[in-house]
């Protein structure tokens, strides 16, 4: 066996990967190919106004989901652990977060129902196409149970069905498209369920074989889901709305049917510069257990060494990423998506920066949310969209460029607050509170 061998297991056994760790990698990254999978389906068998319309739908689903439920299922996650770590049993927990859930899914119907009714949803967001709406109302319910078993099984320690709860989405949503592009089928209520009923399915394919999630325990007090609960929901909604605030500004901004098909490919663009996500995410798995060794070892230090290589590491796949975008991204997008997709490696290339901005961003919250920085945490992902609305709103130049320097200006100020802040609350960490930052980054991935 080679010494370079010999050093490699040695520095494993040193920092032990977490069971289910790469599980939830792996189901990251189906996730993602899936999600390009079907737009790259979609693209190709809809018109090009369709597919705008169909990711008004997306983009929609994708803010207001994770925006609301994604927090309780961080809470959820928080409160079952705290109590497995006492010896108490999550299940009352569990079903407190449930009857919350139902709550909130059936307030969010309700109110989605109302501001279509008063305000022109269906015709700027989807394009006149009411089966969206439908479909939008569809996938917040099967959103909402997906976030809570999430929740329960990140609290339970059971991340392989979390990883598969997110592979199993990619792959069951592809099936039906496959179908559909296959039949010629362009009927956008296909579609649109082919987005929204996956989460469920998802579901039910995890839970197989999974006992012992709903242990019997005290009573549960609403107080055990209230921390900073608030301020997570409020953070999570902006984050989502800065994420996708380029392809959303150019969907309801766009004005008749030929800026709508022009729409068609600066989605795809959009798209295309989210593929260093992917990259991150894998890094993401790889890296952050040896952090875990050195915070819980106590070497301060060493983990804050560790953490600026991470940091470094998310530069340089932002860095990547625009030179991915400004040479062959056109050449990727016209493999990928046939020979309709038409856009400019200006345009790739400034999508490219704002991706990489939004992930730094994130990683960097993450942190701060960790070091109980969830107010300030919010405060920069508001101060990013309210700069990306405002450039967007005040620039001069033609659609796509308004948009495009906005979802950079507004990721990168985003960035900016979080690193200002994130240093001052790091200037007085614990090695309990490091660990516990570790911690929650590893039994919660980016979902993007």
């Amino acid at each position: 066996m080679s010494q370079r061998a010999q050093r490699m297991i040695e520095a494993a056994r040193k920092f032990p990967v977490p069971e289910g760790t790469y599980a939830v990698g792996l189901g990251l990254i189906i996730s993602g190919l899936g999600a390009y999978g079907f737009q790259i389906l979609a693209f190709r068998g809809l018109s090009k106004t369709d597919y705008a319309a169909l990711n008004g739908l997306w983009i929609l689903l994708f803010i207001v989901a994770p925006g609301f439920f994604l927090p309780l299922e961080q809470e959820v996650g928080r409160a079952v652990a705290h109590r497995r770590a006492n010896g108490e049993g999550g299940g009352p927990v569990i079903r407190k977060a449930a009857w919350a859930t139902a709550a909130l899914t059936v307030g969010l119907i309700v109110f989605t129902i109302l501001w279509a009714l008063v305000f022109p949803l269906v015709d700027r967001l989807f394009h006149g196409q009411t089966v969206l709406l439908l479909c939008f109302l569809i996938g917040l319910a099967t959103y909402a149970v997906q976030f809570l078993v999430k929740g329960a099984f990140s609290g339970n320690g059971r991340f392989r069905p979390y990883g598969v709860i997110l592979g199993a989405e990619g792959i069951i949503r592809m099936i039906p498209m496959i179908a559909l592009i296959a039949l010629g089928i362009d009927n956008l209520l296909w579609y649109g369920l082919a987005l929204a009923i996956p989460p469920v399915i998802a579901v039910l394919v995890s839970l197989r074989g999974q006992r012992g999630i709903m242990t019997p325990g005290p009573e549960a007090e609403w107080s055990e889901l209230s921390t900073n609960l608030t301020y997570l929901l409020l953070g999570s909604l902006t984050a989502q709305a800065l994420s996708y605030s380029a392809a959303l500004g150019g969907i309801v901004l766009a004005q008749g049917r030929a800026e709508q098909k022009m729409v068609a490919d600066f989605i795809v663009g959009f798209f295309i510069a989210r593929i260093p996500i992917l990259l991150f995410q894998a890094v993401q798995a790889a890296l952050l257990p040896k952090l875990a060794g050195l915070a819980g070892a106590g070497r301060i230090d060493d983990f804050r060494t560790g953490l600026r290589k991470l940091v470094l590491i998310v530069v340089g796949v932002g860095v990547l990423g625009v030179v991915f975008g400004v040479t062959i991204g056109p050449t990727v997008g016209t493999i990928l998506f046939g020979n309709q997709f038409n856009l400019e490696w200006v345009d790739l290339g400034l999508l490219c920066a704002g991706s990489g901005f939004f992930i730094l961003a994130l990683t960097l919250a993450q942190a701060l949310i960790a070091l109980q920085g969830h107010a300030r945490a919010f405060v920069a992902w508001l101060t990013g969209l309210v700069v990306a609305i405002l450039v967007t709103a005040f620039s001069t130049h033609e659609l796509f460029r308004r948009i495009e320097y906005g979802f950079l200006a507004g990721c990168g100020m985003a960035a900016l607050m979080m690193g200002v802040l994130l240093s001052s609350r790091m200037s007085t960490a614990t090695p309990e509170s490091l660990e516990l930052l570790v911690e929650q980054i590893e039994t919660e991935p980016l979902e993007i």
